[in-house]
């Protein structure tokens, strides 16, 4: 299981909060079936994402863990 995805369940928050939290504090879009991806390893965050993730989670996971969750 990635940081983000253990961050996100452990919060007990969906993927659709996850998503409204970002948008609410930046102007990047994102989207479950993203978010999803990104959680599974199928896709890469841009940095922006991540920094905007990280803050999501009050900085319980760095942005280090979003861009590489195979190393942890």
């Amino acid at each position: 299981m990635s940081p983000l995805r253990k961050a996100r369940i452990d919060n007990g928050w969906t993927l659709e909060e996850v998503c409204a939290k970002a948008s609410a504090i930046s102007d990047l879009r994102l989207d479950t079936g993203n978010l999803s991806r990104i959680e599974r390893g199928e896709q890469r965050a841009s940095a922006a994402m991540a920094e905007c993730l990280s803050k999501v989670f009050a900085g319980v996971i760095d942005e280090i863990h979003i861009l590489y969750p195979e190393r942890f």
